[in-house]
């Protein structure tokens, strides 16, 4: 369950929000304020806000009982309104990691308890008169202590429809290093990759490898009435080794795709 409360100002508004998430071996739980500040002219609003997330991990297998992880996370951003057709945002976070981030269910998997991360995120938004669509850009750099790197580009175009249609192409492009601990694949002993002699820190998960993916998408959107909006959104997702943008990328792992179908309805008042 997630809820959140916004106050608003004549300059700026404040939102809280808590959220709680439940699994027979995990609980999650999470608080945020988040603050925004808009000038006399109300084209430049600068934001900053605060998040905390505290886990209880109670694997079923009891590798550990009852271990805990903790997550800070700071957020700065200013967007301006460059002109009636332009926007752009600037946003920078860090967050600050501490606790349980093994995998306990994976008999190779030994990670620091320590995983502190920094992101900057840019977007442009562009509006052509002449079609009446706007032109959504993206980019997002993230960098951690495990030495993981990525790069995030983004793309949409959304095309309004007469009738109340709307229909949005989705492009977007990622790539990442490898944590420095992590296993390539190669000859496995009887839990898996076995871990480099003297090594203190060692996962074969993938999530931690090189690699690229890839995503494509198309969402159709139909507005019902003033209040109502209906939208259904198909997207395909492929990674690869060879896609990332750092050397060959990480050996042996396998081409992976995935497909989500997403429905909604929303309600303005």
């Amino acid at each position: 369950g997630t809820g959140e409360v916004t106050r608003y100002f004549e300059h700026g508004t404040l939102t809280v929000g808590a959220s709680q998430s439940r699994e027979s071996d995990y609980l999650s739980r999470g608080f945020s304020v988040l603050a925004t500040r808009s000038g006399e002219d109300k084209n430049t609003t600068w934001s900053a806000g605060i998040g905390v997330l505290r886990d209880l991990i109670t694997p079923t297998n009891h590798v550990i009982d009852r271990d805990h992880k903790k997550v800070d996370d700071l957020l700065l951003g200013v967007t301006q309104v460059l002109t009636p057709r332009d926007i752009v945002q600037l946003n920078a976070g860090l967050s600050f990691g501490h606790g349980y981030f093994s995998d306990p269910y994976k008999a190779v998997d030994n990670r620091p308890r320590y995983r502190n991360h920094a992101t900057l995120t840019a977007r442009w938004n562009h509006h052509f008169d002449a079609i009446d669509g706007t032109l959504r850009l993206s980019y997002r750099h993230y960098a951690d202590t495990w030495a993981i790197r990525s790069h995030t580009l983004g793309a949409e175009f959304v095309q309004t429809l007469p009738g109340g249609w709307s229909v949005t192409p989705i492009a977007r492009a990622y790539t990442q290093t490898a944590a420095r601990f992590y296993i390539e694949a190669g000859p496995a002993g009887p839990f898996g990759p076995a871990p480099p002699a003297g090594a203190v820190f060692f996962s074969a998960d993938q999530r931690l490898s090189a690699f690229g993916g890839r995503t494509y998408g198309l969402k159709i959107a139909k507005q019902i009435g003033p209040d109502w909006q209906a939208d259904v959104k198909v997207e395909r997702y492929e990674q690869r080794a060879a896609w990332t943008w750092y050397g060959p990328g990480s050996r042996g792992l396998a081409p992976f795709y995935a497909r989500t179908v997403q429905v909604g309805l929303a309600m303005q008042f």
